[in-house]
């Protein structure tokens, strides 16, 4: 009975985190925008990425606190898997960010990429070696990889001049994967 609780406050936790990372990836391609079309220089935008991300977090760090918590049990978690499990991880996690080095031009589909994977391979993990069914995350990993042929559709047929609007998109996509995945957090009752 207790691990059912600790399991439901875990997943109205990280519902919260996907939610409050929505809004903020959200506010933050959106104000980008607006300071890009202004001609505002490069560390404004910077300085509106970090302002979305902290007013976000900051703005809800009461309701963080179990955040906290949470992220810590589940990194516990990871940390008794085999070293195979984490470097697979790690690999799903930082390969797709590691090539936006090699293929700047594509970053906005290695970020989906990334996120997808990511989750994906987390979610599969935590479920095997852990029993762990963090459904929220596996929802976030999903829509992340459904995203990137749909956003590279668009950019190659509406977009195709028109570069920032496909980092637009590819933005909106990645606050759209978390808030699906943190509402169903949230609302979902396993």
């Amino acid at each position: 009975m207790q691990r059912d609780s600790q399991t439901l406050e875990a997943k109205k936790a990280f519902g919260l985190l996907f939610i409050a990372v929505s809004v903020a990836v959200v506010v933050g391609t959106l104000l980008s925008e607006v300071a890009a079309k202004y001609n505002a220089p490069v560390y404004y935008i910077a300085l509106v990425w970090l302002a979305s991300f902290g007013v976000t977090f900051g703005a809800n760090f009461r309701k963080f606190r179990r955040v906290i918590v949470s992220v810590r049990t589940r990194m516990r978690n990871s940390m008794k898997w085999p070293s195979s499990a984490k470097a697979i991880n790690g690999l799903c996690w930082a390969t797709p960010f590691a090539l936006i080095g090699v293929f700047p031009s594509m970053y906005q589909y290695l970020i989906l990429v990334g996120i997808g994977l990511g989750n994906l391979s987390t979610y599969l993990l935590m479920k095997k070696y852990n029993g762990l069914n963090n459904r929220e995350q596996m929802i976030v990993g999903l829509i992340s990889l459904a995203s990137v042929p749909i956003s590279i559709l668009i950019d190659m047929t509406l977009f195709v001049s028109k570069h920032d609007l496909a980092v637009f998109l590819s933005r909106i996509l990645i606050g759209l994967a978390y808030a699906v995945g943190g509402i169903y957090a949230l609302l979902i009752k396993e």
